[in-house]
């Protein structure tokens, strides 16, 4: 199959083909005429690409994980695992905090122990940037 179908199979620009083929070494085929041609199993190479990169890989990460054999490759997963970890405690501590914020009895959430007790425990969470009124 052609890019332009390949493309639209994953759901991305063919721009983005081209690019994960230069970074990841996935090559399509060539026609007589030149043009890249797509089989069954270089869409099913690129839907991993496109899963990895959901999961927050990076390309250079994508092109150590494709193949088995690679050096490197178990860091890669085992700091991506880590990363997914650390944020999904952080999600869920965010998550209880503000259950905790929405039935809380206090006239400022300041004044709850249990409530301050969050911002204690993530005193080095970026600040988010404030809108002008």
């Amino acid at each position: 199959m052609r890019i332009g179908e390949a493309a639209g199979r994953l759901g991305v620009a063919t721009h983005v083909l081209r690019h994960w083929e230069d970074a990841c070494g996935i090559t399509p085929d060539r026609t007589p005429a030149g043009y890249r041609d797509y089989t069954e199993e270089h869409v099913r190479r690129l839907q991993v690409v496109r899963s990895c990169r959901s999961v927050g890989l990076g390309l250079e990460e994508i092109r150590l994980i494709l193949h088995r054999d690679e050096q490197g490759r178990d860091g890669v997963i085992a700091a991506r695992l880590e990363a997914i970890r650390r944020q999904r405690a952080e999600l869920d501590a965010a998550e209880a905090f503000l259950e905790h914020v929405r039935e809380c009895r206090h006239n400022f959430i300041t004044r709850c122990e249990s409530c301050s007790a969050y911002a204690l425990a993530n005193p080095s969470r970026p600040a988010e940037p404030t809108s002008p009124l």
